[in-house]
């Protein structure tokens, strides 16, 4: 028999025993279903969180360390206690979340980020500078998170704007701001605040020596003054011991983008802030109003040698764009060769493959359950298909069928309702996801103002894979009645009743 003439008979025998064909392909559908909608969306989860991550531009981002002010005024110390300094780098990456596999030993300061900017891949570099400081604008006096950012950015958190738009230039007296920052000052609106001035608050170290050395002796007054002109003098005093510089804002940041980005810089390299300046404005104000721990580390550093008199000390990260995530593995590796350590999302790549592979195959191991159970039902429908023809079985093996054919029978009719069942199992999956969609952007997304999301994805290798699985799956399970079938003794089979 030629392989079309199997197959017409295969159905045949199918459409004599509707209700239990349909019923066992009712099994494969269900398991079929059940697959692809659970391993859907593991793959609907991964692709929203790759998306995010693309969204946000880190894929586009490297973060790279120097050695910190920290490690070098310690440095000394270190190195009579036999290599502390490496323990001392190694808690701080791990405190920032990087992997400690070598620590960097160059400074990164300016000559050392001019250096990197020259590397073939880079885009840019923007070292990260991050400090609170007073504020007042609006009438109001708060302390507030400030960074450096260069001018022009490509960064994505810098490509959406409530109001206004991006800092001009690197040496302007600009600021963008967050949308909370503009609420913490009292603006009704983001366009409010828009040309408005920002001081920054800092004491004035000269003017409070000065006055220290005029007006006490070890803080004994040298002489007298009326009540009133004290108190004038105080309140006098008082303002003149702060120094403000002023910037103007010309861009607010919004609280959520389109790509999922926060206003105040969301998920990102470097620090989160909710007002940034220009990146020479940033390390010059660093510079002069440093914290009293700030001060004792960069003496340390020059009292054993780290530094030198004229040597300024380097930045403790800097993010480095690419221009291509491709050349990203070729940027980080001159990086190690310089001495530096590089941090980058791509590093969390692979591991966060790995995890959603376990999950897709979990899901698709409970899914595999129902598949399994179908099988059992194929296989009884096969057995009782051979009590029911084995008449039939006998009369093809006496005029001439050979047991190949016989089993090729059978195998072809579990096939077809392996077939049919992951067809129609596929097509009811796609409906399934469809009103999971509908129903959790209904009352789940939509309610907190949020876009319509795809939580399912069914690629081509998914329900092509299914339909496939599902067949084989069919076939074994008719392994047996096939066996069975095509050892039945003709003779007894056609004195079969």
């Amino acid at each position: 028999m030629s392989l079309l003439d199997i197959l017409r008979l295969s159905i045949r025998n199918l459409r004599e025993a509707k209700l239990r064909a349909t019923l066992t392909t009712m099994g494969v559908l269900v398991g079929v279903a059940v697959i692809v909608t659970m391993v859907s969306f593991g793959l609907g989860l991964q692709r929203n969180t790759i998306a995010r991550f693309k969204a946000l531009d880190l894929f586009n981002e490297i973060r790279v360390f120097g050695r910190s002010l920290s490690s070098l005024a310690a440095a000394a110390q270190n190195q009579a206690q036999g290599g502390g300094g490496d323990d001392e780098e190694r808690r701080r990456q791990s405190n920032r979340g990087a992997e400690p596999e070598k620590t960097p030993t160059r400074v990164l300061d300016d000559a050392a980020v001019a250096e990197i900017a020259q590397l073939p891949g880079v885009a840019y570099v923007e070292p990260q500078v991050f400090f609170p400081v007073y504020m007042r604008s609006n009438g109001r006096v708060q302390t507030q998170t400030v960074s450096g950012a260069s001018a022009p950015n490509a960064s994505a958190r810098f490509q959406e704007f409530a109001a206004g738009r991006m800092i001009a230039a690197p040496d302007s007296d600009e600021v963008v701001v967050s949308e909370h920052w503009t609420q913490d000052f009292g603006y009704a609106k983001p366009e409010d605040a828009v040309g408005k001035a920002v001081d920054f608050l800092a004491p004035s170290k000269q003017k409070d020596d000065e006055e220290a050395a005029d007006s006490n002796f070890f803080g004994i007054p040298l002489e007298d003054a009326a009540p009133e002109e004290n108190a004038k003098d105080a309140q006098d005093a008082a303002a003149d011991r702060l120094v403000a510089r002023t910037f103007h804002i010309v861009g607010v940041l919004p609280k959520a983008s389109k790509n999922g980005q926060s206003g105040g810089g969301g998920f990102r390299f470097g620090p989160n802030a909710s007002i940034y300046i220009p990146l020479p404005a940033a390390r010059s104000w660093s510079q002069s109003y440093r914290n009293p721990l700030s001060e004792v580390a960069l003496a340390l550093a020059r009292e054993n040698g780290s530094l030198n008199e004229n040597q300024a000390e380097g930045y403790d990260s800097a993010t480095v764009r690419v221009t291509d995530p491709i050349a990203m593995t070729d940027v980080r590796k001159a990086l190690t060769e310089r001495g530096f350590e590089s941090f980058s999302i791509i590093d969390q790549l692979e591991q966060l493959r790995t995890v959603f592979l376990i999950i897709n195959s979990a899901l698709g191991l409970l899914g595999g359950i129902s598949l399994l159970v179908a099988s059992f039902g194929i296989a009884n429908t096969m057995i009782m298909s051979i009590l029911e023809r084995t008449r039939e079985i006998g009369i093809m093996k006496a005029i001439g069928a050979e047991d190949r054919e016989i089993k090729l029978i059978f195998f072809v009719e579990a096939a077809v309702i392996g077939f049919l069942g992951g067809v129609i199992g596929v097509l009811a999956a796609w409906g399934i996801d469809a009103v999971a969609n509908r129903l959790a952007y209904r009352f789940l997304l939509k309610p907190q103002g949020a876009s319509y999301v795809d939580f399912f994805a069914i690629p081509v290798y998914l329900w092509l894979g299914a339909i496939i699985f599902a067949v084989l799956v069919s076939i074994l399970a008719a392994l047996y009645p096939a066996a069975r079938a095509a050892r039945i003794d003709p003779v007894k089979a056609l004195r079969h009743d």
